[in-house]
């Protein structure tokens, strides 16, 4: 069968064939209790283990209940685009139109609504190595380029409007990023941002945010949304990740007031509107109690962060830049003596923990950084460590 030359500008995404090999080995005798095996303890796939709210499931179920579940508006419920703006309101400070957001299935959905509007073949656009791999394969989903500029711990393994001059040409059509980002957790200092969209703004470009581990936050110094920096930003936001409702698969756009008609135009037409019961259910997000929640549970990913940083630094896996943000540890695997891929696979194998090698985040450290999430429990989380310490001892006691 003959395909579109795009899927070969597409990679696998490695961080699900990790998954599939971990649930393989879950199923074989290493991991049968009946056997003297261990679970499988997954760190590898960034999704929080504390699910949606109550507020939110009863108003899921009570809304199912009423039968009828029509379709809603392809920019979503006006009534949740009005929570949305309501929210930024009271916790940015910032006055958003409601009829500049547009409710998405999920934030990737979102990414792809972006990209089909603004980039097209022979477009190039801008973003660090490393950083989320589908970000780039939504730009060449397009036919565009994504060009990928390898980003230091010094940066805060983001882009710099140095590297940024470096890398702009005559093709460049805009930048994608993400603050706080996967993988690595760290966000772009307010005052970087600041000056690499006062750039691309003056070369007619287009500043893409990805936002959506920005409540997520640890450090108020990068507290800010990219909106602060004025109407023409594309703000990429979740329900997934704060509001921890991952596969209801629902997101939101918010977007210059002149691109809402046509992304409308697009989402007509790809998917008619998103999950009407999601985004019924997701009106409960922005009750008291739920946002109570949700702080609390940011408290505790925290707490999370400080337990696995200095567990990872002394077991040889150092963190160059603590993350500020999301749940994610960006280790440095090089003093292993193996590369992040085969390490990776050898503890799932023999420590039965799973983790994600840095190979789908970009050329630049790819062989050489490997991504823990600490989305798990406490108790996870400490046993997990203890497992790879040990097999670390074992690794080394046989390379002696």
């Amino acid at each position: 069968m003959k395909l579109a030359d795009r899927i070969g500008r597409i990679q696998p995404f490695y961080v699900m064939e990790c998954a599939k090999r971990a649930d393989e080995i879950a199923q074989s005798a290493v991991c049968d209790p009946a056997r003297g095996g261990r679970p499988m303890i997954y760190l590898n796939i960034g999704e929080p283990d504390f699910g949606a709210s109550p507020a939110v499931r009863d108003e899921a179920a009570r809304y199912t209940a009423a039968g009828r579940i029509p379709y809603t508006h392809a920019n979503g419920l006006r009534a949740l685009r009005q929570r949305i703006a309501g929210w930024y309101r009271d916790t940015q400070q910032l006055t958003v139109d409601p009829d500049r957001i547009v409710v998405t299935a999920g934030a990737s959905a979102a990414l792809q609504l972006a990209c089909l509007a603004l980039f097209q073949a022979g477009d190039e656009v801008v973003m660090p190595d490393p950083s989320y791999p589908c970000n780039r394969h939504f730009v060449a989903a397009v036919d565009a380029t994504p060009v990928l500029v390898p980003s230091t711990a010094a940066e805060r393994f983001q882009l710099s409007l140095d590297r940024l001059r470096e890398h702009w040409t005559d093709r460049s059509r805009g930048v994608l990023l993400a603050s706080p980002s996967n993988p690595t957790g760290t966000s772009i200092a307010p005052d970087e941002l600041a000056r690499i969209h006062g750039f691309v703004r003056e070369r007619g470009g287009i500043t893409i945010v990805d936002e959506i581990y920005q409540p997520l936050g640890y450090d108020d110094r990068y507290a800010r949304s990219a909106l602060a920096l004025g109407d023409d930003v594309v703000s990429i936001n979740s329900f997934s990740k704060y509001f921890g409702m991952t596969g209801w698969r629902l997101g939101w756009l918010v977007l210059p007031p002149a691109l809402v008609g046509p992304v409308e135009k697009l989402a007509q037409n790809l998917y008619i509107c998103p999950s009407t019961i999601a985004q019924q259910a997701a009106l409960a997000c922005f009750e008291p109690e739920s946002l109570a929640e949700y702080e609390r549970r940011r408290d505790e990913l925290r707490q999370r962060r400080d337990l696995v940083v200095p567990a990872l630094e002394a077991m040889g896996l150092p963190v160059p830049v603590v993350p500020d943000g999301a749940f994610y540890a960006w280790a440095d695997a090089s003093g292993t003596g193996l590369g992040s891929w085969d390490l990776c696979m050898d503890l799932m194998s023999h420590a039965q923990v799973a983790l994600t090698p840095g190979r789908d985040f970009g050329p630049a450290f790819g062989e050489r950084f490997l991504r823990l999430s600490f989305a798990s429990s406490m108790d996870d989380l400490r046993e997990a460590l203890a497992r790879i310490q040990v097999r670390l001892d074992q690794l080394k006691a046989r390379d002696r």
